[in-house]
């Protein structure tokens, strides 16, 4: 697919391109990646908020007019941004603008579609009715800070975006199936509890291989909710999450995440581990969640 001109035109494009070396330049048009350049490449899957920035006093101006032409009566300031950025006349607008994630309330990553029409799943992150249950989770190729001109002088990496999922926490729990006879409410209670000990995993940025392994698994992997029920159901809580290398991970990026529970009356811990791949961009599940042993 040929990269629209009027993308590879926007300030994010322009200053991304200059930012890297030509060898090192990820496709706008093709994720692919194979080699010797893969091994140069930092993957990221990061879960978090992404918000629509005006990079520019300009940009801004331009979206008052662009509000100023349509009917906004009525509606909130966000629903008034969705609006206008969804609709195909105002597309060179939505080309212009800065959509940054944050992760834990922090600017984290500058998003740069590397197809053009993923520019869509941008803006439907937009949200008409944003609530702090929003997730958004970002797959892509980490790539160098941003300089100054991109997004109003923010100086945070960029993230060359492959793929965007975007729901609220509720959304994502129901897609959950509980265990046969299991009180569903309860059962969301758990899951709840368990994908908020991942989101506020301390500095997860969704960026080194640890951090991925475990926010896929958060979002692909519903035997582990699964199980945290199952230990509630046994008065057992959930006291930690580890992740380590795999010993059987010769020649990939193989890592053990460890699930330690503990009994709230007799402190005795079991602990339950699967094993993630993550040597490539997108991370897969090698070993079912079993019962694990120190060694």
């Amino acid at each position: 697919m040929k990269a629209d001109p009027l993308i590879e035109s926007s300030p994010v494009f322009e200053a991304a391109g200059a930012a890297e070396a030509p060898e090192d330049r990820p496709s706008k048009t093709c994720p692919c990646s194979s080699g010797a350049n893969a091994s140069k490449q930092s993957f990221v899957y990061a879960l978090g908020r992404i918000e629509p920035r005006f990079p520019s006093v300009s940009v801004e101006k331009e979206y008052a007019q662009a509000v100023g032409r349509s009917d906004a009566s009525g509606k909130t300031d966000r629903a008034a941004l969705h609006e206008v950025l969804s609709r195909r006349a105002n597309r060179y607008l939505a080309r212009q603008m800065c959509f940054v994630m944050t992760i834990g309330g922090m600017d984290t990553y500058i998003l740069v579609p590397r197809d053009p029409a993923d520019l869509d799943l941008l803006i439907a992150t937009t949200r008409p009715a944003p609530s702090p249950l929003d997730i958004d989770a970002v797959i892509g190729v980490l790539g160098p800070m941003a300089p100054p001109g991109v997004c109003g002088g923010l100086s945070i990496p960029l993230v060359f975006v492959d793929q965007v999922y975007s729901f609220d926490h509720k959304e994502l729990l129901g897609t959950l199936p509980p265990p046969d006879g299991a009180d569903k409410d309860a059962f969301m209670a758990t899951a709840g509890e368990i994908l908020e000990r991942v989101m506020q995993s301390a500095d997860n940025a969704g960026a080194s291989d640890e951090h991925r392994a475990l926010n896929y698994l958060a979002l692909r992997y519903p035997a582990i909710y699964a199980e945290a029920f199952a230990r509630h159901a046994a008065n057992f809580s959930l006291a930690s999450i580890s992740v380590t290398p795999s010993p059987l991970g010769i020649g990939r990026n193989v890592y053990d995440v460890i699930y330690a529970f503990t009994h709230r009356q007799n402190d005795f811990t079991e602990k339950r581990f699967c094993r993630v791949d993550v040597t490539d961009q997108f991370p897969y599940l090698v070993t079912k969640l079993s019962p694990y042993y120190d060694r």
